[in-house]
């Protein structure tokens, strides 16, 4: 038998389900009402933590196209990282590259116009200026990169396609990679991360799960130029190093050994050349030999030069570090700074001895 419920009680039900006035009730699935599981609560936490101190840089230049010149906008060029409350931000040298304008979009959608205060092209860095209320910058807070691990959870927050605040999540796929730069140099130690990273990326953040700045996303490896798996990420030891001194100088200036040409051996590196007097020359190290000689050729006098490459210095470690390839002793030289002393360990005339160097400053 069908119960036809009364129409008083159904009409006391309604009433009592309307809430009175000024009272909130929470919307089914809001908030207030849901879990979450512990990896989305990370997620979220890192999230707000450092989306506001993201920023979305967008770039003029001005392009030769025949015999007229085009003022060319970059919409969502890449990402950029507040550094200070002084409106320092981070980014990478090929975002701002060439740039005639830089717009700079903040989290509350406020736009500023940013100017480069430094930039170090050997490492893809720059840091720009912008004129902002210190109370809407956001500074990110720096980690350390010296003991990160393989299968970390890492987070990149940064503008893909002009899509502001994008967060990707992922893992630490690979350490101490090397990634080369259009400068010729190499940039050591680099974080491979499969986090998705796309245009527009360049020069945002990479965090760990405690929120703390461990690199900025740089490159991506793939044929389309698009995400795939395979991104690249500056270590914050080395933003550490070089930020400073492109705030104070504009540049960053690297020590410098004096000695200009090297060939690579299976033993070591030869000295070929070096600058004169540089460090290595004032330390005594050698080089190859230039022998000129004078010889009489009929009635004229006839110089020639040989080269003497059996006195050169083989270099096998610097500071006891063990080097191979120019690049490790690229890498073991810039560590340090003009002025300090370094020892080179050299291999001369079937002996091994230590020569203590006093770096330069590079010119």
């Amino acid at each position: 038998m069908t119960r036809i419920t009364p129409l008083p009680l159904i009409m006391a039900a309604l009433v009592a389900a309307v809430p009175a006035a000024g009272q909130v009730v929470p919307a089914a699935g809001s908030a207030a009402q849901r879990s979450f599981t512990p990896e989305e609560s990370t997620n979220i936490a890192v999230y707000e933590a450092v989306n506001r101190s993201v920023v979305n840089i967008n770039t003029k230049a001005t392009v030769a196209t025949g015999l007229f010149l085009l003022e060319v906008p970059s919409e969502g060029a890449g990402s950029g990282i507040v550094l200070d409350r002084q409106g320092h931000v981070l980014t990478n040298f090929h975002v701002v590259e060439g740039a005639r304008e830089i717009q700079a979009m903040l989290h509350d959608g406020s736009a500023y116009a940013a100017t480069v205060v430094g930039i170090d092209p050997a490492t893809d860095v720059a840091v720009l200026k912008l004129d902002a209320p210190e109370s809407i910058l956001h500074p990110v807070t720096f980690g350390t990169s010296g003991d990160l691990r393989v299968g970390q959870r890492v987070f990149a927050i940064g503008n893909p396609f002009g899509l502001e605040r994008t967060l990707t999540t992922g893992i630490i796929s690979s350490l101490n990679r090397s990634l080369p730069t259009r400068t010729g140099r190499t940039i050591k130690s680099i974080i491979q991360t499969d986090a998705a990273i796309n245009p527009g990326n360049s020069g945002g953040p990479l965090v760990d799960s405690g929120s703390r700045l461990i690199g900025m996303t740089t490159a991506i490896a793939s044929r389309t130029g698009q995400s795939a798996g395979v991104g690249f990420a500056i270590p914050v030891g080395t933003l550490a190093r070089i930020v400073p001194q492109l705030i104070q100088r504009g540049k960053v200036v690297r020590p410098d050994a004096g000695i200009s040409r090297v060939y690579q051996s299976d033993a070591g590196l030869v000295v070929a050349e070096l600058a004169p007097d540089g460090p290595a020359e004032r330390a005594g190290m050698r080089g190859f030999k230039v022998i000129r000689e004078r010889r009489r050729q009929g009635p004229f006098m006839v110089e020639t030069q040989r080269v003497e490459r059996s006195g050169a210095d083989l270099i096998v470690a610097v500071a006891g570090q063990a080097v191979r390839t120019a690049d490790d002793f690229l890498s073991a030289v810039e560590s340090r700074n003009p002025g300090d002393q370094v020892l080179i360990t050299v291999q001369r005339e079937g002996h091994q001895l230590d020569v203590p160097l006093i770096l330069d400053a590079e010119k």
